[in-house]
């Protein structure tokens, strides 16, 4: 089964302008929000995003906006007891 989030609440913002390609945000998105596109990225599926914010730390042409921590994915950590900063360190991968 495959996680979805309340249907049109998610914060992301995605700027195909800014977008050069590089494929960052497919390659990071542990839901598949991103595919490629035309030589862009698109996004596939808004609602299965967890706002764990892997895709706009990753952007290196800053595209992607997302309120880290704030959706589904920080109801998930604090569920299990644990803080948002799953991938260790100050910060982490998910900027948040």
């Amino acid at each position: 089964m495959k996680l979805r989030y309340l249907a049109g609440v998610v914060t992301l913002k995605y700027d195909v302008n800014k977008c050069k390609g590089c494929g960052r945000c497919v390659e990071v998105c542990p839901h598949g929000v991103f595919l490629m596109e035309s030589g862009k990225a698109k996004i596939l599926d808004k609602d299965a995003c967890i706002e764990c914010g892997a895709c706009m730390k990753n952007c290196p042409f800053e595209a992607i906006e997302v309120n880290a921590g704030v959706g589904c994915a920080a109801a998930i950590f604090a569920s299990r007891g644990k803080s948002n900063d799953v991938c260790g360190g100050k910060g982490g991968c998910c900027g948040t």
